[in-house]
């Protein structure tokens, strides 16, 4: 091989290892130098020199002139110094041309070895550098091998993991089929950058849909949460920066195409796209959907929120086994409590007829004992007296009638509004719990009937904005 065919190898392990070919000729010199190292024993004198446009390269040591040499390989005699320099004196420096064949093979195979080996670690530590870029971002390879349960995914110039736990359980892989998935990690390890792919994460999504409603890229309309399970069904909450703009609508798409396309990627994933709004109670009815006529009443000290349906919605917004309750309490964040109207009827009369004592009052000992020899013990007799009942009593005043009244309603409500938790299980209540937050996510779109693929309408939109109001 030719100097100018060794430039051009150099140069074409550049073009493939995407790297610079800067690099690859440094890489080239370091081997260079520990082969002079391991033949000479050292290599601190000794530098090359590569001239690029002819492909010479050059390999020089420097040695000082001797009278009688000790190092050969830091000295050099005058007679042989003679063929570098006119007269050379003791003391002088001379630069020695080290010709390939003093090397040896054992030396030129330990520069190949060196040069292989640094490349390949730059290799890896560009693949690395390009991927953790890449964290969030979907990419695009090929199925290269199944193994157990993990698949083996071809990129660009390297290979991902997608592990079992983040493969969508309906779909089935086959050798050489493209595969997109969202990048979730890139570390390193002893074999080189390890990158884990995920077909299950939210936010691959909350990717897809981006990629499919240019009105994201524009910060016209966003994603704001997702929930997934994945390869069944998800909700996903959308929102628009523009009055103008209709978010379901816009993640909808004509005629359904821009959720069906999603869906697509999916294998069938059902969505429901859905309007977020900063008002917890509207959110989690929003949320319920395809259930309508929905009433949400939050307890915020519990990041509860009791939800009253009509009792022929009430299998629509738990959903079959629980998932469209379940979904909903993933997107809102909020646990949710969902309850027909009759049974939030008898439950009300129930505690309509609980009496409270007033004990539970939060007034002076002493109003309480002269409520107490009036007679009026509990909190529905204090009501009952009503303001005219009250200041009939030696003592109590207009004001004082006031507040005791306005305890009064407040303990009422509080109970009223507040069913026994007990109860509820008693009655089967199905109550879905929130879970432990997923990372940054994004969610999907609406449907008429339990068992098809939901799309968000205009209609959902609409009905939306009349529970709003």
């Amino acid at each position: 091989m030719s100097n100018l065919d060794v430039i051009e190898a150099l140069g074409e392990i550049a073009r493939r290892k995407n790297l610079s070919r800067e690099f690859v000729v440094e890489t080239l010199k370091l081997g260079l130098l520990q082969a002079c190292k391991k033949r000479f024993g050292t290599s601190d004198n000794i530098f090359v020199e590569l001239e690029e446009d002819t492909g010479e390269i050059g390999i020089f040591a420097r040695k000082t002139v001797a009278e009688e040499v000790t190092n050969p390989a830091l000295e050099i005699s005058p007679a042989d110094a003679a063929e570098y320099l006119d007269d050379p004196q003791p003391g002088d420096e001379v630069e020695v041309i080290l010709p390939f064949e003093e090397f040896g093979r054992m030396a030129i195979q330990a520069t190949k070895q060196i040069l292989f080996q640094k490349v390949r670690e730059a290799e890896r530590e560009q693949v690395y550098k390009d991927f953790s870029g890449k964290v969030g971002d979907i990419v695009t390879g090929t199925v290269q091998q199944i193994s157990r349960d993990d698949i083996l995914v071809s990129l660009d110039r390297t290979e991902a993991v997608l592990p079992y736990s983040e493969q969508i359980r309906s779909e089935r892989y086959q050798q050489g089929r493209t595969v997109r998935a969202l990048v979730i990690e890139a570390a390193k390890n002893l074999k080189g950058p390890q990158v884990i792919l995920s077909r299950t994460h939210p936010d691959f999504l909350k990717r897809l849909f981006m990629q499919e409603v240019p009105e994201t890229k524009e910060g016209l309309v966003e994603v704001k949460v997702v929930a997934r399970e994945p390869g069944d069904r998800a909700k996903v909450a959308v929102a628009s920066r523009d009055p103008k703009i209709d978010a379901v609508g816009a993640f909808v798409g004509l005629k359904g195409g821009r959720v069906q396309a999603v869906v697509r990627e999916l294998s069938g994933e059902k969505i429901d796209i859905v309007s977020w709004s900063p008002d917890p109670a509207l959110f989690v009815v929003r949320a319920l959907s395809p259930a309508k006529g929905l009433e949400a009443f939050p307890e915020p000290e519990e990041k509860r929120m009791v939800v009253i349906c009509p009792d022929d919605q009430y299998s629509l917004a738990i959903g079959k086994r629980g998932q469209n309750v379940r979904l909903a309490a993933k997107l809102t964040g909020w646990r949710i409590d969902v309850m027909t109207d009759s049974q939030y009827q008898e439950r009300f009369e129930a505690a309509s007829r609980v009496e409270i004592p007033i004990d539970q009052l939060e007034i002076s000992e002493k109003i309480k004992a002269k409520l107490r020899e009036a007679g009026l013990d509990t909190v529905e007799k204090v009501i009952a007296a009503d303001q005219e009942g009250l200041t009939a009593l030696d003592g109590i005043g207009e004001k004082t009638a006031e507040k005791i009244l306005s305890a009064a309603k407040e303990a009422k409500d509080a109970q009223l509004m507040h069913f026994d938790e007990k109860a509820a299980k008693s009655e089967d209540q199905p109550a879905a719990e929130v879970p432990e937050p997923e990372e940054s996510s994004d969610q999907k779109a609406d449907g008429q009937s339990e068992g098809e693929p939901q799309t968000g309408t205009d209609e959902e939109t609409t009905e939306s904005q009349e529970q709003e109001k």
